[in-house]
């Protein structure tokens, strides 16, 4: 087996935490998560950026972890579905998910909360069909998106602009 050379280290806020790392510069973001920092909430699904599994916010834009090498994260503040919970418990936006049945099997569900929490924290107005089409970015295989897109657009409240679509 050859030892990794190519090495950098990167400092960053993830999740509130300072990290400071030495990673490999091939290493994915996504990857460096998951099996340096014990971010399993950090699904992956397709690596090729298709699916949105990975979503995370990296100074406050969502983001594609694995489009992302680790190195990328030097300096930055990263969050990831592990920094949602408050005092314990479920966010607005995860108890909305919950109120409308927005997940079934779960696999997708990070993805969702993540891109939620960019689109809130953005502070633009969105339409239903606005939202449909920012949501579209995460891959979803059990819901039918009628669930996520309830809970997002509660979640969102005065963010969303009726646009005469149903909800």
């Amino acid at each position: 087996m050859m030892k990794e050379t190519n090495v950098m280290e990167i400092q960053a806020d993830i999740n509130g935490d300072d990290i400071a790392e030495a990673v490999p510069v091939r290493m994915h973001a996504a990857d460096f998560l998951r099996k340096r920092c014990g971010l399993t909430g950090v699904h992956i699904g397709c690596e090729q950026g298709v699916c949105g599994m990975c979503t995370i916010v990296v100074d406050g834009v969502a983001v594609k972890s694995c489009l992302m090498l680790a190195v990328q994260l030097d300096d930055c503040t990263v969050r990831t579905v592990e920094s949602l919970e408050e005092n314990g418990g479920l966010n607005a936006l995860q108890q909305a998910f919950r109120e409308h049945h927005g997940l079934q099997c779960g696999f997708c569900t990070p993805g969702f909360l993540m891109l939620a929490t960019h689109l809130k924290n953005s502070g633009k107005r969105y339409t239903l069909s606005e939202l449909r089409e920012e949501m579209s970015g995460v891959l979803c295989r059990c819901t039918g998106y009628e669930g996520p897109v309830r809970a997002v657009a509660q979640y969102l409240g005065d963010q969303m602009i009726d646009d005469g679509l149903p909800c």
